[in-house]
């Protein structure tokens, strides 16, 4: 209950910090220049053709059309495997993805960057769908290697990978113009938290499934 208490009280925090960006996001837009306008330079910098190719793909396997099919192939493969509670997530997490997005991005209404778009993107800038798919969809996808790859080495190697996958998905959408850097920190905070609190659940219902041998 004590290590349950603990993820719910990290989950709120972040969510507060969502809650709280997202304030100042709706009501006081301007505040958020100093912070943004800076690391929006840093980033894209003079724009190298070899950096546009990278971010351009990279950014694009988060995708719907792709994220659907890789995470559809990925929980076709948990069911086959009987991990039913990881499908649940895995799938669970893309599904709240699309609901929150389609949710906060209209009580926002916060117009996309005025720079140069260097991929087409349509629609609100808060909160990053992207960036909030990364963190929700991919941080799942760090949590069951956590639990199932047993080699210690090649579980932290996996689980480095998949975090520095979701950090090159939030810069990629920050260096292509499409969100601030406030988008996908936002997007973060909101990600973390779900995450947070979600576990204690998900980790109980797994060990009674695994406990009554309802999954592998």
């Amino acid at each position: 209950m004590k290590n349950k208490q603990t993820f719910l009280t990290k989950g709120s925090f972040a969510l507060l910090l969502f809650v709280i960006l997202g304030y100042v996001v709706k009501f006081h837009p301007n505040y958020l220049k100093g912070f943004d306008r800076p690391i929006q330079t840093i980033l894209r910098g003079d724009l190298p053709d070899s950096l546009t190719f990278f971010f351009s793909n990279v950014t694009s396997l988060i995708n719907i059309p792709v994220i659907i099919i890789w995470v559809v192939v990925l929980v076709g493969l948990f069911l086959y495997k009987k991990w039913w509670s990881e499908a649940i997530l895995l799938a669970g997490n893309l599904a709240l993805t699309g609901i929150l997005v389609a949710l906060l991005k209209n009580v926002y209404q916060r117009p996309r960057p005025t720079i140069q778009h260097l991929v087409e993107e349509g629609g609100f800038s808060f909160p990053s769908g992207h960036a909030l798919a990364s963190t929700l969809v991919v941080g799942a996808l760090v949590i069951i290697v956590s639990q199932r790859v047993k080699n210690r080495h090649l579980r932290h190697l996996l689980q480095v990978l998949l975090m520095v996958f979701i950090l090159t998905i939030m810069i990629s959408r920050v260096y292509l113009g499409v969100h601030y850097p406030t988008d996908v920190l936002g997007s973060l905070f909101l990600g973390l938290g779900m995450l947070h609190i979600e576990f204690p659940y998900y980790d109980k219902l797994r060990f009674q499934w695994r406990f009554r041998r309802k999954q592998n």
